[in-house]
């Protein structure tokens, strides 16, 4: 199972930015997509975004022109730019990768928390 370690999550106003990341164990090439979900407290997770293999990336309507996914393979890295941020993104944000079977790994990191307040 890869291992996920998620980053780069903290404390920001309404309206600011944030740029989490997410290393992978072994080589995100060999995936047929990498997410992001979130989990707000009393929620449950949802998928956030998707970058396929190919590039293609898939928002949800919530976070559509705010959100910004995007990875290095060489990296075995994949980043997601968070602007305009509202206080309803508050959330444990958590990376995930899809296998060539079209299922999510179970073997969830620890996630990194965002909280937007003034």
């Amino acid at each position: 199972q890869v291992q996920l370690v998620e980053s780069g999550g903290g404390l920001v106003q309404p309206g600011g930015s944030l740029r989490l990341s997410c290393v992978a164990s072994g080589s995100i090439s060999s995936f047929t997509a990498m997410g992001w979900y979130r989990q707000a407290p009393g929620k449950q997770r949802e998928l956030v975004t998707t970058i396929s293999s190919g590039g293609f990336a898939n928002y949800a309507d919530s976070v559509k022109g705010r959100f910004t996914i995007s990875k290095d393979n060489a990296k075995n890295t994949v980043y997601l730019q968070m602007n305009s941020l509202k206080a309803e993104d508050t959330a444990v944000y958590y990376c995930n990768v899809r296998y060539g079977d079209g299922t999510w790994s179970t073997n969830w990191g620890q996630g990194t928390q965002v909280t937007v307040s003034s």
